[in-house]
């Protein structure tokens, strides 16, 4: 048995996305501001297409965990993809590069 399963893509331009809304987000921010997840949910996982328009400065909360290296990265013009694992009480987030 093959089961398939969807995320929709809720846009959500204040870079704090609510896991009780779904698991994939898309956001350009226009400002800067702070990496960061709301209602936290053990297991669940999903990804952020990030497009900062404008050298924004993006930090993250103190439940995001990221690398120093991947905040400068994405604190840069461009578009990026991010993903993400909740354990329940943190989410942990890797980037890509830069996507043209």
């Amino acid at each position: 048995m093959l089961f398939r399963s969807r995320g929709t893509v809720t846009t959500d331009n204040d870079l704090s996305f609510d896991m009780n809304v779904t698991n994939n987000f898309k956001c350009t921010p226009t400002g800067n501001g702070a990496l960061t997840f709301t209602n936290i949910t053990a297991g669940q996982s999903g990804f952020v297409l990030l497009v900062n328009g404008s050298n924004y400065t993006i930090s993250a909360a103190a439940t995001t965990k990221v690398a120093a290296g991947a905040l400068s990265t994405i604190s840069a013009t461009g578009t990026y993809l991010l993903s993400y694992f909740s354990d329940g009480t943190n989410v942990y987030v890797v980037n890509s590069a830069a996507l043209s």
